[in-house]
């Protein structure tokens, strides 16, 4: 298994640590045959919003509705791209990849949205995102969902909470 040691702090933190690889859960690794083309810190907000249950009356609970990052370079000194629902990652120089979610893994830190690892769909563009296959989300720091009350009285409102998270790209 490989794991990517934490390269990221909350943005109001002081970023000093750098990229490493150790072990990663074995349900999000990426196959053999691809390797890492870009690493990157995302930094922003995952907005929730308090929904009545589907298949359960008069339950209520604060429901995924979409992320919004900045994507910083690993060492955190540039603004390389940016994360939005899709879901996609777009660089700067335009290229983008969507993907979809195949596995979750529970994240260390207490807290915090799992680490993901996500199959890239169609990519758009020449760019840095151009014939990436794979991404891992790592290192995650906050993002859950609210504590908040979410019942029928507060049914329709939205909260952003703030989330930290490396991104991984991977290429064959």
């Amino acid at each position: 298994m490989k794991k990517f040691a934490p390269i990221a702090l909350l943005a109001a933190l002081p970023f000093t640590v750098a990229y490493a690889a150790t072990d990663v859960p074995a349900a999000i690794a990426v196959p053999a045959g691809h390797q890492v083309s870009m690493v990157t810190v995302g930094v922003g907000e995952i907005t929730y919003e308090c929904r009545a249950k589907a298949d359960a009356s008069g339950v209520y609970t604060w429901a995924f509705v979409a992320p919004a990052a900045v994507l910083y370079s690993a060492d955190k000194s540039k603004t390389v791209g940016t994360y939005y629902g899709g879901p996609t990652w777009q660089a700067n120089d335009g290229s983008k990849v969507t993907g979809k979610q195949l596995a979750v893994s529970p994240s260390p830190t207490p807290k915090s949205i799992p680490l993901q690892l996500v199959q890239a769909a169609p990519t758009s563009g020449s760019g840095e995102m151009a014939g990436v296959s794979y991404i891992q989300r790592l290192n995650t720091l906050g993002g859950v969902a609210p504590a908040e009350v979410c019942d029928a009285n507060t049914v329709g409102a939205k909260q952003q909470v703030n989330y930290q998270a490396d991104y991984v790209f991977y290429k064959p």
